[in-house]
C-alpha cells in the first residue's frame, strides 16, 4: 500500500460475475422499477407546477383578454403600437386598430399583449399621509 494510493474496496469484496450469483447474494440484477421510474416522476411533477401549469394559466387569461376586446378600447400590440380598436373582425381574427386621425392598421388579435383601462381620477381618495 502506497503513501498517496489506497486499495479499493471493490478489490478485496468477492465479485458476483453472472445473474445467478447476484440473484444467490439477495441482490436483483435488475432492480426495482420504481427506483428508476420515481425520480423521472418527480421530476414532471415539480416541471409541470412550475413551469407547464402556470403558462397555460397566462395563456388562458390572455385568450380571454382577447374575446373581450371591443371597439373603442385602448391597447398595445406585441410590436409596441398604441392605438384605439376601431373595428373587431371576428371570422377573421383579425383587428383594425387606428393608431392616428385616420390611420388604421389591421393587427392579428393574438399580438395583442394588453388593453390599457383609463380609470377616472377621483378627487375625493385618500393620499397617503393625509388625515381627516
Amino acid at each position: 500500500m502506497s503513501f498517496f494510493i489506497q486499495d479499493a474496496a471493490a478489490e478485496t469484496a468477492p465479485t458476483a460475475t453472472t445473474s445467478a450469483d447476484l440473484t444467490a447474494a439477495g441482490i436483483s440484477p435488475e432492480g426495482n422499477i420504481m427506483t428508476t421510474i420515481a425520480p423521472f416522476i418527480f421530476i414532471f411533477i415539480i416541471f409541470y407546477f412550475l413551469l407547464i401549469r402556470p403558462q397555460q394559466r397566462k395563456m388562458k387569461l390572455h385568450q380571454a383578454m382577447i374575446a373581450n376586446i371591443r371597439r373603442g378600447d385602448k391597447v398595445i400590440t406585441a410590436g409596441g403600437i398604441l392605438g384605439k380598436v376601431a373595428k373587431v373582425n371576428q371570422a377573421d381574427g383579425t383587428l383594425d386598430v387606428e393608431i392616428a386621425d385616420d390611420i388604421t392598421i389591421q393587427v392579428v388579435a393574438s399580438t395583442i399583449s394588453s388593453v390599457i383601462v383609463d380609470k377616472p381620477v377621483n378627487d375625493n381618495a385618500k393620499t397617503k399621509g393625509s388625515k381627516k
